[in-house]
């Protein structure tokens, strides 16, 4: 069978071959009327477009990188699920890379994502990054980034976050209408925006209730199931009295939980636990782990979309990058919930 070309599909509409190339590509330019009449007939006709010719036309593929510090966090690959959901629907594929939290990693994940020619890059920051030459390299080249989850301050660009500052509030008050009163906040040691905020909302939600904050209380580490465990034993021996922990995220929380109820301490009735991101597996242990859920999917859908817009834009980088923010869910579960409820 005849390979079916661009110059068939002019032919067969009486127009430039230029146009139907434009058309093919969603250029601007064109209007909607002869994109449909385009596209209607490219199938009609058994048209397949050439993606790696027009990849070398246009200096990028169809294809947009994103990085993550880890997939082995539920939170990570459900934002992805959302951000590829949306960006298939449009004509994209992804290609994924994981830093492992580390700086070296991630700077050779956004070399290759360059040196592939992506369309475009969506990141969230790994932990142990402090320098960012890596994302000033991407702008510089005028490459659609943007972030997600965890951004960089000194850089504006585009993002999706949600309100850490209210998750870190909304967790603690929560704490405080269970009768919780000596609260603990176990934090990270890397100064992550997501995370000092969680620590500005810890704080502010204790001054709001005229309960005291106690430095003793704050705990700065390198977040993991094991860290959740070292910081109760690590309480304990320091004769720290406390009646509830809010950890930075669920499995420094799971660590916490795990280690009180290996301790014998009941859980809520003695000691409270709440996490925050709602992964998997905090609805399927007993007591289930409260915690703060970050609306995964809409949050990589919200990406997806902005990213799209970014990738039309004509005038990229100098205006105000937009940034969208969700609002955080108290997910309330057993291991908070010890007062009952008023009856109406």
């Amino acid at each position: 069978m005849k390979r079916i070309t661009i110059q068939d599909i002019a032919k067969e509409l009486d127009i430039a071959f230029s146009t139907v190339a434009r058309a093919l590509n969603d250029h601007p330019a064109i209007s909607d009327a002869t994109k449909k009449a385009v596209r209607e007939t490219a199938q009609r006709l058994g048209y397949r477009q050439n993606k790696l010719a027009s990849s070398l036309r246009s200096g990028h593929t169809n294809t947009i990188g994103i990085i993550v510090p880890s997939l082995d966090v539920s939170f990570f690959s459900s934002v992805v699920h959302g951000i590829e959901k949306i960006m298939n629907e449009n004509g994209y594929s992804i290609l994924l890379y994981q830093s492992n939290e580390a700086y070296e990693s991630e700077k050779k994940g956004i070399e290759t994502f360059l040196n592939s020619r992506v369309a475009g890059i969506i990141a969230s920051v790994a932990k142990e990054t402090t320098r960012y030459e890596h994302y000033s390299e991407i702008r510089k080249r005028r490459t659609p980034l943007l972030f997600f989850d965890r951004t960089i301050d000194a850089l504006p660009l585009p993002s999706v976050t949600i309100d850490d500052y209210k998750g870190g509030f909304i967790a603690t008050e929560h704490l405080i209408r269970q009768g919780y009163k000596r609260i603990v906040h176990i934090t990270s040691a890397q100064s992550l925006r997501i995370f000092t905020e969680r620590l500005r909302g810890y704080i502010d939600a204790l001054k709001l209730h005229n309960l005291p904050v106690d430095e003793d209380l704050i705990l700065y580490g390198d977040f993991s199931l094991d860290y959740g465990r070292q910081c109760v034993l690590n309480l304990y021996n320091r004769n720290i009295d406390f009646d509830a922990v809010f950890a930075l995220e669920d499995y420094t929380a799971m660590g916490v939980l795990q280690q009180l109820l290996a301790s014998g301490v009941k859980v809520p009735e003695e000691v409270g636990v709440i996490g925050f991101a709602n992964e998997a597996f905090t609805a399927l242990v007993t007591p289930g782990l409260s915690t703060i859920d970050q609306q995964t999917v809409a949050m990589g859908e919200a990406a997806a979309e902005l990213f799209l817009k970014m990738l039309k834009s004509e005038d990229l980088y100098n205006n105000l990058p937009e940034r969208v923010i969700l609002d955080p869910l108290l997910i309330a579960r057993g291991s908070t919930q010890r007062l009952v409820p008023a009856k109406q």
